[in-house]
């Protein structure tokens, strides 16, 4: 589900309800949590064919500076913000993961890490997968269907455990123009720069620890 296409392939059965109800489940978690980060999918793809960059890319090539990086071959990252470690092996639930530099916020239980190698726990998703901090994540809610997505609300979830300011990038179908989100912590609380979205479509905001609404 973390690229930018998502399909079963394989021999059949290829339906997930085939298998059990508990694989059912996973794969319902997982595909919601797709749908739920289209926007933020969509806004990167945007972004990686204007600046001629894959959307699943090594993680040297947004840390050329970091020798780190240029060693790592089982991790990727899913645009410019979201880094994604699979499990490699049956069985397994954790995994040494190395982040690059600066702080990272695990996407399904919020803790944040800082730069180098931890053995670290999938959360309920069977993968690894971590936000770089000060970015702006745009969600939307879950639909059963492409055709369905309401990309009138976008919901802008803000991941910074301790930075004052966090950026991101948003894209409409509806224009398909590549729109810069700014946001700033005021009075403790983050506020967006003006309005992302140009008044085409509704923004709340929304930090990574809080439930979602």
């Amino acid at each position: 589900m973390l690229t930018s296409h998502s399909r079963c392939h394989g021999t059949p059965p290829k339906e997930p309800w085939e298998y059990s109800a508990a694989f059912m489940d996973d794969f319902r978690r997982a595909d919601e949590m797709k749908y739920r980060l289209m926007p933020y999918v969509y806004a990167q793809s945007k972004d990686a064919s204007e600046r001629g960059l894959p959307m699943v890319r090594a993680l040297f090539i947004e840390y050329p500076g970091d020798p780190g990086s240029w060693q790592v071959d089982d991790e990727y990252l899913f645009g410019s913000d979201i880094l994604v470690a699979p499990l490699m092996e049956t069985g397994t639930t954790g995994r040494d993961v190395y982040l690059p530099p600066g702080q990272w916020i695990d996407y399904q239980t919020g803790k944040v890490f800082a730069g180098g190698w931890h053995n670290m726990q999938a959360g309920q998703i069977p993968v690894v997968m971590l936000v770089r901090e000060v970015a702006v994540i745009p969600h939307m809610k879950v639909a059963q269907s492409t055709t369905q997505m309401d990309w009138s609300n976008i919901e802008m979830v803000i991941y910074a455990a301790g930075v004052q300011n966090a950026r991101g990038l948003v894209c409409l179908p509806a224009d398909n123009l590549l729109r810069r989100v700014e946001a700033a912590r005021r009075n403790g609380a983050f506020a967006l720069a003006g309005d992302p979205l140009a008044g085409k479509a509704k923004s709340t905001i929304r930090m990574y620890s809080e439930s979602a609404k």
